[in-house]
């Protein structure tokens, strides 16, 4: 079967960064003005933050934008364990290749996550690093039995994926399917290529992969899944592992890579890979971009990182789990999204024109609350919005408290 006959896909790899600066600037330019971007401020008690921006100078609010979703970010522990590995290694940062000098604690990290999570971990600064050096990776056949496969992207894959469409398809087909169309993958699988699949486990935005279609699909055709997992690591699992890795049973084997952040639900800063393979670690470690070109995450984000692992192997963490999910159900009762009843840690609500949404979000922040308006191109054209991250970390009042000022502002 030709690729040109299999309905549901787009070929169209391109950047056009004139239209979007063209079709988003007056947009963001309108939500700096109103004071909801570039915000400066300082940290407070739990989610709460001082501003010290020209529009809202001294003034507390409660943050619903922050994706520390467990309420680690400012954990006593965690912030201990950054200072405490300043102090022990005199040092913040070597500046050279991981194939030359490592600091000992980032060895350290990695056997403990990879413990963690049953697989084996690599750490890069970001996530955004780790998805740049495995893509090309992944393009090349290297990883896919020295076939290059055809590289299926998901339409609502996250920015940091997308980005590397291009560059993918200098070594490999690129596809781009509907968000979470399995049937169109599906057709991509029975052409008989090697099909890999680039998607997110929590999308930015709400909703998650259908990891049970995708682990069939695996099962019958012998599908690669990558899977940036961003925004589930830590809510999910019983050791944190997240979204993705806690449906996979048993080892992750060498047809899944699970990227994900080291912030976010894990409250450190960082990201890392798992991997499934002896044969991936050694390509990952010699010939990825973002570690063989580059550095480490930093020795605080480092000791940080240290910190959290040893939480997510404590009880700790089924109690914040727990605590996240009865926000999570109070801001439904009062505040219904389109999520609403999942376990997914991120609500949006649709507002539809940009300026609509950036007066709520606005008025919103006059009331004490801020959040996250959204516009394109990170939403569809017609779909701005508000989009809010209640976590472990905000008090019962705080949550029922923003979801009364929503439904206020929406009337």
């Amino acid at each position: 079967m030709d690729m040109d006959s299999v309905a549901g896909t787009d070929r169209t790899v391109r950047r056009n960064t004139t239209t979007l600066i063209q079709s988003a600037d007056n947009s963001f330019r309108a939500a700096q003005m109103a004071g909801l971007l570039n915000v400066s401020a300082y940290p407070g008690e739990g989610r709460s933050v001082e501003l010290h921006s020209a529009t809202d100078k001294g003034r507390k609010i409660i943050d619903f934008v922050r994706c520390s979703y467990l309420g680690l970010d400012n954990h006593p522990l965690i912030v201990a364990g950054a200072i405490g590995a300043l102090e022990r290694y005199g040092n913040l940062h070597w500046s050279c290749a991981r194939t030359r000098l490592n600091f000992k604690i980032a060895c350290e990290l990695e056997e403990a996550l990879s413990a963690l999570f049953a697989a084996r971990v690599i750490v890069y600064s970001s996530v955004l690093a780790a998805n740049m050096g495995a893509l090309p990776l992944l393009a090349s056949g290297h990883l896919t039995d020295g076939e290059k496969p055809v590289v299926v992207f998901d339409r609502l894959a996250h920015a940091t994926l997308a980005f590397h469409k291009a560059t993918v398809a200098l070594e490999a087909e690129v596809l781009t399917i509907e968000h979470n169309d399995a049937e169109a993958l599906e057709r991509v699988c029975r052409t008989g290529k090697k099909v890999a699949y680039v998607c997110d486990g929590v999308y930015s935005m709400g909703g998650a992969a259908p990891m049970r279609k995708l682990q069939d699909l695996q099962s019958r055709y012998g599908l690669f899944l990558y899977i940036d997992d961003a925004h589930g690591i830590s809510i999910f699992g019983d050791r944190g592992e997240g979204f993705a890795r806690s449906q996979i049973n048993g080892p992750l084997g060498n047809r899944t890579i699970i990227a994900a952040s080291l912030g976010k639900g894990f409250g450190a800063s960082g990201g890392m890979l798992m991997l499934g393979t002896q044969r991936q670690e050694e390509l990952f470690r010699r010939f990825a971009i973002a570690h063989a070109f580059s550095a480490s995450p930093n020795v605080a984000a480092l000791g940080a990182a240290m910190a959290s692992a040893s939480l997510h192997g404590s009880t700790e963490l089924e109690n914040r789990q727990r605590d996240l999910g009865e926000k999570l159900a109070l801001f439904d009762a009062m505040a219904p999204t389109e999520h609403r009843g999942t376990k997914l840690p991120i609500r949006t609500i649709t507002i539809g024109d940009h300026t609509d949404a950036i007066e709520c979000a606005r008025s919103l922040l006059d009331m004490g609350f801020y959040t996250s308006v959204i516009f394109f191109p990170t939403v569809a054209r017609g779909k701005a919005g508000i989009r809010v991250c209640p976590t472990a970390g905000h008090s019962m009042d705080e949550v029922n408290a923003l979801a009364s000022a929503i439904c206020a502002v929406r009337r």
